[in-house]
């Protein structure tokens, strides 16, 4: 059925025909697999753009993922051949990192979206779900612009959502951001739902001067929020009696696993006009990409934090033999994370830094009371032994996936500056940067405190010790931290 050179699709979105186009066959694989796995039946390979170009003059695709840089014919070419043809299909580009300036001219030359490598499949799974949606071809620029500029900003909103970072509060309030930005609202609301009271509070609310006028209007502001939440999905609310719902307002519910938490309502003044069809979509499309966000983030947290508890408690175990252990590993997070915040390390990698401080000594649980207790000198056997504790660190964190970086630097923090170290003989920069640190934390608290074979000695005496291993055991920039700290 065709209306105004407008194709509508009354077939599955699973029937559609996906062409992709990568002349790196793993690539294409993983793609084909993928689209494969989750029910799209259509799906045929192209090793570059000419090849592509030949398949789509032979039948119409709907889809077309295609990678930038290619032999014979690149993504660019390809894309100009599209735009030309009487019926276009949806194109997204595939580019690499280095490739911007490629990717701002796909998308001036008619590509809806593009992915820069690597990518995650699940994100291209989204946006194909998303562009087989509602039309099938167009013909004509006026009908495919529209469509164009429409799933650009569903890519828009996917893409800043999974870039929002910080507490749940900063979360919440780059929400309120996006909503005003994507359907130029004048105010914007989050109000978090209390199952247990059965009340709502309102969390955000921009511009803070709205916060008079939500107060006031609070009895008749839940009524459409309850009725957001019975009906489980997005409305326009108006009314001509009540200024506060004129000319509209568009109420979005916030979910985890099907069940509300809060609701997201964005209003504009009467100037403005109302709402339209297309508003309330990409409203929806922003608190259901804000939701999975948030309950991927809460079932990360939770898994996260059960599985350390479970690794804390083998280093406690560690402790009931060498109560020095971790007491240890305790002011060594302590004095790394001091370290870290001066060279302005990432939170993200402050975070891994604090978990791996926790768990360094891990493998030690592995190791025979008769060596990891001996008051006296190790021999060298013995110490053999003792150096095998980093990868039988590794190997017990090896199972959680959640812990790769962590991992890391268990396995490398007895590496020396000039590759001396173990397990591997690592030098300089080869040695991650967190570890690195740990490294030089891990030595300072080890002299500033008693162990079985040796007494403490001062924080001066550690620092001189430190100082005269710079630049061979320890990184000199690391090193230069800690002397300023003290």
């Amino acid at each position: 059925m065709s209306s105004g050179g407008v194709f509508i699709s009354e077939e599955s979105p699973y029937q559609k025909k996906i062409l992709v186009v990568d002349d790196y066959p793993p690539t294409r694989e993983m793609i084909v697999e993928a689209l494969s796995a989750c029910g799209y039946e259509n799906v045929r390979e192209a090793e570059n753009g000419y090849q592509a170009l030949e398949i789509l003059r032979q039948e119409p695709y709907h889809l077309v993922i295609s990678d930038v840089m290619m032999p014979c014919m690149d993504g660019i070419d390809l894309l100009q051949h599209v735009r030309e043809m009487k019926k276009r299909p949806v194109v997204i580009m595939i580019t690499a990192q280095s490739e911007i300036d490629l990717t701002v001219k796909a998308m001036k030359k008619g590509a809806v979206d593009y992915l820069k490598k690597p990518f995650k499949i699940d994100e291209l799974i989204y946006r194909v779900d998303l562009y087989l949606k509602g039309q099938e071809f167009y013909e004509g620029r006026e009908e495919f612009s529209e469509r164009e500029e429409e799933l650009s900003v569903h890519s828009y909103i996917f893409d800043s959502v999974e870039t929002i970072e910080g507490d749940n509060d900063r979360i919440f309030e780059q929400i309120v951001d996006l909503a005003l930005k994507v359907v130029e609202g004048d105010a914007c609301q989050l109000y978090l739902y209390d199952r247990e009271e059965n009340l709502f509070y309102p969390k955000i609310v921009k511009p803070e001067e709205e916060r008079e006028a939500v107060q006031e209007n609070l009895p008749a502001i839940e009524k459409i929020l309850y009725k957001t939440l019975s009906r489980k999905e997005a409305v326009i609310a108006k009314s001509e009696e009540n200024p506060f719902f004129s000319p509209a307002i568009i109420c979005a519910p916030l979910t985890i696993r099907g069940n509300p938490f809060g609701v997201l309502t964005v209003r504009r003044k009467k100037t403005f006009g109302s709402f339209t069809k297309k508003d309330l979509h990409y409203v929806v499309s922003l608190t259901k990409r804000a939701s999975l966000n948030i309950e991927n983030r809460l079932l990360y947290e939770s898994l996260f934090n059960n599985v350390y508890e479970t690794f804390r408690s083998l280093v406690a175990s560690v402790q009931l033999r060498d109560h020095y252990t971790e007491e240890h590993s305790e002011r060594v997070t302590e004095m790394a994370l001091k370290i870290a915040n001066r060279m302005n390390v990432s939170e993200d990698d402050r975070a891994v830094l604090r978990v791996a401080g926790a768990l360094h000594d891990i493998g030690k649980i592995a190791i025979p009371d008769a060596i990891l207790l001996k008051p006296g000198r190790l021999t060298e056997g013995e110490y053999e032994v003792i150096k095998k504790h980093t990868l039988l660190g590794e190997e017990i964190l090896s199972p959680i996936s959640l812990f790769d970086r962590e991992r890391e630097i268990v396995r490398y923090h007895h590496e020396r500056w000039d590759g001396g170290g173990y397990p591997y003989g690592l030098k300089g920069e080869e040695i991650p940067l967190l570890a690195r640190i740990l490294a030089v934390a891990d030595t300072y608290d080890a002299i500033t405190n008693n162990r079985p074979y040796q007494r403490a000695r001062s924080q001066k005496q550690a620092i001189e010790e430190i100082l005269r291993n710079r630049g061979t055991q320890f990184d000199p920039n690391v090193v230069d931290i800690l002397v300023s700290m003290h």
